[in-house]
């Protein structure tokens, strides 16, 4: 069966919950290594002060035995510390919609007078379980050789050095700065860049970056429209909050070169395809080719901010400000995490669909097989 994930739980409720089904047999867990992911998630530069209250410490409430997956669904549980919505001073949402937030459209839609019961659950603070449920797809992903890393790109009008495609030296740079940027000097006027705008009382977008290394030619498929792989990958990523734009490999770029310019020329050599270059981002045909998956996410700023915007009352409809409550100044480092976790997800999805398997070791059996076949057919 194809495997999916369902999450529950507010962003100030008792809990969040997320249930992962479908995972094979026998991948050990690493809870530390989930831990991990939620506290670089947690305590990326720029995050409000909500993330000194947080904790995240994950519940496994079934699915593992003994560190090791079941077969049966995952569920994992992060309970809230944080139970007011207010935060700080002038918080509270109340009847005034936020313009830029889910609040309007969700009351409308959902004929709700207030705009809690739809803020509390389209609040960012969901993408904690998807962090969770992401880490443990890496768990499986490493039995498969895959490797998925995420780090940012640019803040505001400070872009990095895109020097790096290795995923290994990418996340060991990234993983030594605040806002996850490869960059150092980049990343130093990313944080200055962040600083100034906390004290404009203002917020900052910026773009991130995965990069999947390992994956074989072949997950995905061309032959129908919603089982293209970076369709999947666009669809995963526009659903994280702020997210408005998604890029694979050198998509933007590439809509201002010309014909062959814009493709990866490739030659066998000892019974492998060979690149010079990958701008289709690994994924050809909605397949991926061999070559390292790279999908780039624009984020724009959190609407929520101390400068407030023009809004009404949806009680009185008299005009309004939109209401503070806390918030982050910018959540791009948090992003790269969040996104490496669908990322890796979408991945698992399209190899377990590939593969197959009720436990892992006839996962990584089938995976050598079909790799037997594909070199193969490239031996003269």
């Amino acid at each position: 069966m194809a495997i999916r994930f369902l999450t529950a739980g507010d962003s100030h409720g008792e809990m969040l919950i997320g249930i992962a089904e479908g995972l094979p047999a026998h991948v050990k867990v690493d809870v530390r290594a989930i831990q991990r992911d939620l506290a670089r998630r947690r305590r990326a530069y720029g995050r409000s002060s909500r993330q000194m209250i947080e904790k995240d410490e994950l519940v496994i409430a079934g699915g593992l035995w003994k560190g090791r997956t079941t077969g049966a669904p995952l569920a994992v549980v992060l309970p809230n510390r944080a139970r007011t919505v207010q935060g700080k001073r002038g918080g509270g949402l109340g009847t005034v919609p936020r313009p830029g937030h889910a609040d309007l459209a969700g009351m409308l839609k959902y004929a709700h007078d207030s705009v809690p019961p739809v803020s509390e659950r389209a609040s960012a603070r969901s993408t904690a379980v998807r962090v969770a449920i992401g880490a443990v797809a890496k768990a499986v992903l490493a039995d498969l050789d895959i490797d998925v890393v995420g780090h940012v790109l640019s803040i505001g009008d400070v872009v990095a050095s895109r020097e790096a495609r290795d995923a290994r030296l990418l996340r060991a740079r990234a993983g030594r700065s605040p806002v996850f940027c490869p960059d150092p000097e980049a990343g130093k006027r990313m944080m200055a860049e962040i600083k100034r705008a906390k004290g404009d009382g203002d917020s900052l977008g910026g773009s991130v970056e995965v990069i999947v290394a390992g994956a074989p030619p072949g997950l995905g498929s061309h032959v129908e429209w919603d089982r293209k792989l970076d369709a999947r990958l666009a669809a995963a990523m526009m659903s994280i909050q702020s997210v408005k734009a998604v890029e694979i490999g050198d998509g933007i770029t590439s809509a201002r070169a010309r014909g062959a310019d814009a493709q990866d020329a490739m030659r066998v050599r000892g019974g492998r395809v060979a690149r010079q270059t990958n701008h289709a981002g690994g994924i050809e045909g909605g397949m991926t080719n061999g070559e390292p998956v790279v999908v780039r996410v624009y984020a724009k700023p959190i609407p929520t901010a101390q400068r407030r915007a023009a809004t009404f009352d949806a009680r009185t409809l008299a005009d309004r400000e939109s209401p503070y409550v806390r918030s982050d100044t910018c959540v791009i480092p948090a992003l790269a995490v969040i996104a490496e976790a669908a990322a890796a997800w979408e991945i698992l999805a399209a190899a377990l669909e590939k593969f197959g398997g009720d436990t892992i070791d006839e996962t990584v059996a089938a995976r050598d097989r079909y790799l037997a076949t594909v070199r193969g057919r490239l031996k003269r």
